[in-house]
């Protein structure tokens, strides 16, 4: 019926939107752990994670999903675990160089490239509803942008700041890979794949690169691992499971905008009318998108199955 598709819709909404408030708290972590590469942390935060995963799975039956997978989903898999290192290195630099703001803004263009990759990718129609709260959503995080990025300066800002727009693209193609892989393999099994994937990829840096040395350094990257990676992640493609990737991907500009918010009340940061219009411009677009009834024409098959007998209108 259409009335359980459009609860099952707003439950997947309200899931990824949990995990975006809590991945704005990111920057508190990095932030306690600045001593530590932003590579090294995201190795941290992946292998620890793993390890999490694999103890979950032991206690669930996840090990014969895993035996089941054929190659191609294990190349699938692979190949977005690739994209996990990459997006979160790209995404710790940008906000380790170029600040919270900036970092953020350009890093959450993503959105933006999968509602306009997922016709391409996905081969679904693209939903022109979208439009509106995609261009709230935007123009409160750029908001923001412009109420607290007038302090940064230096050529590391630069770099920071195309690193933190790579980290978009990387995202949507990350995000449109999973929504594909998650039709026929459970989240549990997608996350651990990344994770170990992602961690073999970033294991040399640790020969180089400055690791944790503090209780408090270790403490945050345990934090980033287990909450803001295994529980998050079970949150967010429980989410993406239930709704349309670019309904979903719009949900995530919550990350930006609390990050905004968390970084004013414990790291000081300024919070200005403009912070607060943009982050009311960004509630509006999450609230068009949670209101937006399935369509039948348009939505994933699974999230409509009765609206119509067989063969009917």
């Amino acid at each position: 019926m259409v009335r359980t598709a459009r609860s099952d819709t707003a439950t997947g909404l309200a899931l990824i939107a949990t995990a975006g408030v809590t991945w704005g708290t990111i920057p508190l972590l990095l932030d306690a752990a600045a001593g530590v590469h932003p590579v090294v942390a995201v190795f941290y935060r992946v292998g620890i994670s793993a390890i999490v995963i694999a103890m979950i799975g032991s206690v669930s039956g996840m090990w014969a999903d895993v035996r089941a997978l054929d190659r191609r989903t294990w190349l699938g898999l692979a190949a977005n675990g690739a994209l996990l290192a990459l997006n979160w290195v790209l995404f710790f630099l940008g906000l380790r160089l170029a600040g919270v703001a900036i970092g953020e803004i350009l890093g959450y263009t993503g959105p933006v490239w999968v509602a306009a990759l997922m016709p391409i990718v996905l081969r679904e129609r693209f939903d022109r509803r979208v439009i509106l709260p995609l261009a709230l959503a935007l123009g409160g995080t750029i908001a923001v942008l412009l109420a607290t990025a007038g302090h940064e300066q230096g050529t590391s800002v630069l770099v920071g700041a195309a690193s933190a727009f790579a980290s978009s693209v990387t995202y949507s193609i990350l995000i449109l890979n999973a929504k594909r892989l998650l039709t026929g393999v459970k989240p549990i099994v997608l996350m651990l794949v990344e994770d170990v994937v992602a961690a073999i990829l970033l294991a040399p840096a640790l020969l180089w690169l400055p690791g944790p040395s503090t209780p408090r350094e270790w403490g945050a990257l345990a934090t980033l691992a287990v909450v803001h990676t295994v529980l998050t992640g079970f949150l967010f493609l429980s989410g993406l499971r239930r709704v349309r990737a670019d309904h979903g991907a719009i949900l995530t500009y919550a990350e930006p905008v609390s990050g905004v918010l968390f970084g004013a009340l414990f790291l000081g940061q300024a919070l200005t009318p403009l912070v607060i219009a943009g982050g009311l411009l960004v509630v509006a677009g999450g609230v068009l998108v949670a209101r937006m009834e399935p369509t039948p024409a348009i939505e994933t098959p699974s999230l409509v199955p009765d609206e119509a007998p067989e063969g009917g209108a």
